[in-house]
């Protein structure tokens, strides 16, 4: 959602998050009389608080952690990260009763640009504020600059400008000064390591190295030594000393992807670092300070498999502060073409190819193709393509995305069935709108259920529901 309305005289939207209803009065009242321009919205706990951010754009929000309603038990920084979580990228002023260093610590790591005691003159707080929105608005977002053949540039090492995207380049802004843990979501192939280099780039530790593990592609009983290290002779085949990904991340990020896969007994000793900062090699008994900042991703649902006993709970809270969820390319309004134009022309240059774009057919076909494999197939076709021809442009005839022969060779990509235009099977979208509001029906309209039940992330569920509310026919 977009945060600020930069630039315009549209009323800012403040949520005020409050179960006591004279403290959400007079904080409502104060900031309409602080500055003229701003339209309230009051809701009582969380579950109203995401329900309202389902519906409209907020620039800001105050939310009192002190309420007991609805989606208000857990930690400051749970709480806070949940309404990250719902699309808030504006400021958050957090409220409580309880003025310890510690709770509006975890406030701020939850993702809160400044905490106040309670009780508080709402003068003061409208204010505060007031002063953050401002800052918000004069701060500079990511723009997308055009390149040499008028394509977009990106951010990042991304390409692309939807709104999709320009809102996850923004959350990428906000979260890369701070320390605190990441956790990116996605699809197979959106491009979560894309993420966590970016995080990286703009985060104080850009100087540092940038160690990726991916903890599904090696062997459980290897994952130790590769996060941790290994002495000599702690194992058969460990001829010398050597330093795993959390000692050569030091000073830097170390990035777990496809954290979701790893072993429980590690999943412990992953714990441990988080929580000391130090490391033991395997076969030694030194222990080493580190300093990393942790970035992980997924591509399934880890609260879904915290429920199931898959991913320790107590981890998960750990890693689960500042979370980040890529959006699918389908999702990517604008953005399918235009990465398949970027594709072309380097993959046109790095074979000696003729290629310079897309005949219309071959445009329309990419752009009406679910991409499973998001932007990875995406990449992956166009350069078979540019591999196994040689003309001026690409026709549609050229792309293995038709029921025929060559549809075969994109199934075999995703493990999925070619498409068929079988007039008894609905649209993909269709289908799966019908199962997420089945799904909700199911548990009463509530999202966090309904998405357990689904395996996939309740700001899934939140985002496609706002995208049909605006009858965008997100897929």
């Amino acid at each position: 959602m977009v945060s600020v309305n930069r630039g315009s005289q549209e009323p800012v939207r403040v949520l005020v998050i409050e179960d006591d209803p004279a403290v959400r009065r007079l904080t409502a009242a104060a900031l309409i009389a602080h500055q003229n321009l701003v339209r309230i919205r009051e809701a009582t706990n969380l579950v109203e608080a995401v329900a309202l951010l389902r519906d409209e754009n907020f620039s800001a929000a105050v939310f009192s952690l002190d309420g007991t309603g609805p989606g208000n038990s857990g930690s400051a920084a749970e709480l806070v990260a949940a309404l990250r979580q719902a699309g808030l990228l504006g400021p958050i002023v957090a409220t409580s009763r309880k003025g310890s260093v510690s709770i509006a610590v975890e406030a701020m790591r939850g993702g809160a640009d400044d905490f106040v005691v309670k009780p508080y003159q709402p003068a003061d707080l409208a204010r505060r504020l007031a002063n953050l929105i401002r800052m918000e608005a004069t701060r500079e977002l990511p723009t997308p600059q055009p390149d040499a053949v008028g394509e977009v540039e990106g951010f990042e090492g991304f390409l692309g400008n939807s709104d999709a995207m320009r809102q996850h380049y923004d959350q990428i802004v906000r979260i890369a000064p701070s320390k605190a843990p990441v956790f990116i979501t996605g699809e197979s192939g959106t491009g979560k390591e894309v993420c966590a280099e970016a995080i990286h780039a703009r985060s104080d530790r850009a100087s540092g190295p940038f160690i990726a593990l991916n903890c599904s592609a090696i062997p459980k009983e290897l994952m130790e030594s590769e996060i941790f290290g290994h002495v000599r002779g702690a194992f058969t085949g460990a001829h010398e000393e050597r330093a795993g990904a959390a000692e050569l991340a030091h000073g830097g990020t170390l990035f777990l992807d496809e954290i979701c896969d790893m072993d429980l007994a590690l999943q412990a000793k992953l714990l441990r670092f988080v929580q000391t900062g130090t490391v033991r090699r395997v076969g030694d008994v030194r222990l080493r300070h580190v300093d990393v900042r942790f970035v992980c991703a997924t591509n399934r649902d880890p609260a879904s498999d915290v429920a199931t006993g898959r991913f320790r709970e107590d981890l998960y809270y750990r890693l689960h502060v500042l979370p980040l969820h890529l959006p699918p390319l389908r999702e990517r309004a604008g953005d399918i073409a235009r990465l398949a134009r970027a594709f072309l022309t380097r993959y046109a240059e790095e074979e000696g190819r003729a290629f310079v774009g897309f005949t219309s057919e071959a445009e329309a076909a990419i752009e009406e193709f679910a991409w499973p494999g998001n932007v990875r197939q995406l990449q992956n076709v166009i350069r078979r393509v540019v591999v196994l021809h040689n003309s001026e442009y690409v026709s549609a005839e050229m792309l293995p995305l038709s029921p025929d022969g060559s549809a075969h060779e994109a199934a075999r990509d995703t493990g999925l069935l070619p498409r068929t235009e079988s007039p008894a099977i609905a649209p993909y979208r269709m289908q799966e709108q019908k199962i997420i509001e089945k799904a909700l029906a199911a548990f009463g309209g509530n999202a966090q259920k309904a998405a357990a039940a689904l395996e996939i992330a309740p700001s899934t569920i939140y985002r496609k529901l706002q995208g049909w509310a605006q009858g965008r026919g997100v897929a």
